[in-house]
């Protein structure tokens, strides 16, 4: 086996793994939701002015379909999830606020991560989510926000850990490299960040219990073996890791588990207003008759003429008022969006 403290990582010249892992070390706790509030909101029973664990999780389901539809990386979803929560064991919240809050933390989140040409614009946002708020109200919420948490929005979280883990083993084994999927491993860390009670992990916890589960699955006793030096150098507590993995793993069983809610494969479904359906010209939502092309290959001119004068004075009479396309709004199902399963 390689000497662990040997080897650097990729992009961060003279940094070695270890001492990153370390300055991730000192930075967690920092950045951890208030355990105090998390255990306030476990503890409220569900009703129209409190905000329940119920309501967290299904809002970070939303912000999981958020990310998928524009695109986003695993790193922004994590990164909101860990605003989010932040600001939920800070601010007592009520459930009317929740969509605009959520909104808000995805767009801090893709500003901090996603390269300029991938931040979604607000109006588009606002648009697909549903949140029914305005620009201005996601201006201030944002500012609200930020100046809760001290305008320190960049976090160290469970996927740095993972990341930074999934490297280190990579480094210090002889095993084939592709043998820790970590696509997977990013996706059960997104099952995980969907259930409340793991928001208290510790981050470095979480992410070894996840990197552990998969290393017991492949009976590699060199992985092992290297995760253990991993867990003695972070000075996590046998009690504690065994207690999180426990957690993990149930967690990670009932989502890979039948009755679990797969992901659901119907096209998505736009819904426009009766206005906006008025002035959509006839063929954004029908198919038009056509006439039926000869299969001797001579064309029909006069029949040509007429239908496409008879197609243009059906688009004339739909469109006589008059069509405004910045009006004309449509809204994403995330009912068909939203999915928790991973890759097994």
């Amino acid at each position: 086996m390689k000497d662990l403290g040997a080897e650097y990582l990729a992009g961060r010249k003279g940094v070695p793994l270890f001492g990153l892992l370390n300055l991730y070390l000192e930075q967690e706790q920092r950045f951890q939701p208030r355990e105090k509030g998390l255990s306030l909101i476990e503890a409220t029973s569900e009703n129209d002015n409190t905000l329940c664990p119920r309501l967290r999780n299904a809002k970070v389901e939303d912000l999981r379909s958020l990310a998928n539809f524009f695109g986003s990386c695993t790193e922004t979803f994590v990164l909101a999830v860990n605003i989010l929560d932040r600001f939920l064991a800070l601010m007592k919240v009520k459930p009317k606020h929740l969509s605009c809050i959520g909104v808000c933390c995805f767009l801090l989140a893709a500003r901090i991560v996603e390269e300029e040409c991938n931040i979604p614009s607000t109006h588009d946002v606002i648009r697909i989510s549903q949140c029914k708020c305005t620009a201005s109200d996601i201006k201030r919420m944002e500012k609200i926000i930020s100046e809760k948490l001290h305008y320190e929005l960049e976090a160290t979280t469970a996927l740095n850990f993972l990341h930074l883990y999934h490297t280190i083993v990579l480094c210090h084994t002889s095993e084939r490299k592709e043998i820790l999927n970590l696509d997977k491993l990013e996706a059960q860390l997104k099952a995980c960040n969907c259930r409340l009670t793991f928001s208290k992990a510790k981050p470095s916890v979480l992410a070894l219990c996840l990197l552990n589960l998969e290393v017991e699955t492949l009976k590699s006793i060199e992985l092992l073996e290297i995760l253990l030096l991993i867990k003695k150098h972070s000075k996590v507590n046998d009690t504690e890791f065994i207690y999180w993995r426990e957690l993990v793993s149930k967690c990670l069983a009932e989502y890979s588990s039948p009755e679990c809610c797969k992901p659901d494969l119907k096209k998505l479904v736009w819904i426009v207003s009766r206005r906006t359906a008025q002035n959509l010209h006839n063929s954004y939502y029908s198919v038009p008759e056509l006439p039926t092309i000869p299969e001797g290959g001579c064309f029909n001119e006069s029949e040509s003429e007429d239908s496409c004068e008879d197609m243009s004075c059906g688009e004339e009479s739909l469109s006589s008022s008059p069509s405004s396309d910045q009006e004309c709004t449509f809204f994403f199902n995330f009912k068909v969006a939203q999915t928790l399963c991973f890759p097994s």
